[in-house]
Formats: C-alpha cells, structure tokens, sequence
C-alpha cells in the first residue's frame, strides 16, 4: 500500500460561470491561460478579480479556468471573517445555501447569493493510486504532515477518485499554515 499523497495549498480563487466572465471582463471574453495546474485540463488565469463582503473586500483574487457551469468561490476561514461572510466548509460544487458576495472585475460585478465555501480538505486520485493507496471514492481519511515545528494530523479528509484527476491533496493556506506545510510536501494516509 502506497500511503504517502503529495499535498498542496490551494490559495483562495474563483471559479467562474461564462456568464459572468462576460460581465466581469466584457462580452466575448475568454480566460487567459497562465500556467498549469497540478489537476490535468485545470489552469490558473491571467485576470483577476475583487471579492466585496458586507465587511471588507479582497483584491487580486486569481480565477481558475477552464470556465464552469455555477460561479464557485473558495476562500479560508481567514478571508471569510475578513469578507464578513458565513462560508460553510463544503467538497466543490456544493453551494448549495453556502454564503453571497460581490466580484468586481474591470468591467462590470456580479452578485452571487450562494457560492462563497470554505473547500473541504480532500485528496484528489486516479482509481489506480486509489487503489494502490487503499481508499475508495468519498472515503473519509485522516493525514499526517511531518514538518519541523508543526507536525500536523488533518481528519475528516474526504477522497476523490477520478481517471480526470492526479494524486495529491489539497488543504488551505489557513491549514498549510498550521503544519508548516511550505514547498514540496508529502503527507501519510492514516485510516
């Protein structure tokens, strides 16, 4: 059994509808292909956007491609306080009742009334690294991160299994924070 899983920090970023990345960057526009990303066919963008709460706002904020068909922003539990915004930790495209904002972009903003998730930790495989790794689809694991000053175990880590996807795990810059998680990081399965 293979139990070792590479994990990433996935920084707070925005999924975004063709709708609204018409009205956010103008009618016809298309996302802008920056660099690849660790999940084949997911990329980060050129454009950027603001996200506006009833407290505070978020410049800068990048936005993943390719385009889907429900805006989804995903943020920490840090920049949900700084928005002033309830988001519910939720797996990806569950939105379902989650929390609003407003985006800004250069030229025009969107209001989403549900949207706005804190992601669930999860680790994305293949069904052959599932199954080298023991775990089945929605299967809920525990991860131990082994750092210097701040070895960590994260629990309640939900498995997703794809043939679309590519080991690794991904947890919040909140999460990756309190473990010490920076650079090239591997972290143990524990069921």
């Amino acid at each position: 059994m293979n139990n070792k899983v590479l994990v990433e920090t996935s920084a707070r970023h925005v999924h975004l509808s063709a709708e609204h990345i018409e009205i956010l960057f103008g009618e016809g526009a298309t996302l802008t292909h920056k660099k690849d990303l660790s999940q084949p066919g997911q990329f980060a963008c050129e454009e950027r956007v603001t996200l506006v709460g009833p407290k505070k706002s978020i410049a800068n904020v990048i936005i993943l491609g390719p385009a889907r068909p429900a805006t989804q922003v995903e943020v920490s539990f840090t920049d949900a306080r700084t928005l002033g915004v309830s988001a519910p930790v939720r797996e990806s495209g569950d939105v379902a009742g989650s929390a609003p904002c407003k985006i800004v972009g250069p030229c025009g903003e969107v209001e989403i009334s549900e949207g706005v998730i804190v992601a669930k930790r999860h680790i994305h495989f293949t069904p052959e690294e599932a199954e080298a790794a023991g775990v089945a689809d929605k299967e809920i694991v525990s991860v131990k991160i082994d750092s210097a000053d701040r070895s960590t175990v994260f629990g309640d880590v939900v498995v997703r299994v794809s043939p679309k996807f590519a080991g690794a795990m991904h947890i919040d810059t909140d999460e990756a924070n309190a473990a010490c998680a920076f650079g090239l990081c591997y972290g143990e399965i524990i069921k």
